[in-house]
């Protein structure tokens, strides 16, 4: 029996989901995919300043799958950047942090209105 899946703990979704060339067609072949909880390494990794641990214990999930998550998630910016691909972030194993407390924890940058 399979094992259950896991969701993502992500504290926002990306103010922008699109980023890339302006002046391309649009045809899905320009388009490099990232997921949500993909963004979500990267923001807490490289701009956030955590360790893959802290991010691992911030999304609620194992050290290792942070680890492959991050992977992807940096051939796809690096797949944007050097072939002038869109970057399209949607979709995704993640639910929305609840904000309760103290929000998540350090990092997190979910409002309520």
């Amino acid at each position: 029996m399979a094992r259950p899946m896991k969701w993502r703990k992500v504290c926002c979704l990306p103010e922008n989901n699109k980023f890339g060339p302006l002046d391309l067609p649009e045809d899905t072949k320009n388009y490099v995919n990232m997921t949500v909880d993909e963004y979500e390494t990267i923001r807490l990794i490289d701009l956030e300043g955590f360790t893959q641990e802290e991010c691992a214990k911030q999304m609620n999930v194992a050290r290792t799958t942070v680890q492959g998550i991050y992977i992807e998630a940096r051939k796809k910016l690096a797949e944007s950047l050097v072939n002038g691909k869109v970057l399209l972030i949607e979709g995704g194993e993640y639910r929305l942090c609840d904000g309760f407390g103290n929000r998540c924890g350090r990092g997190c940058r979910r409002e309520f209105h």
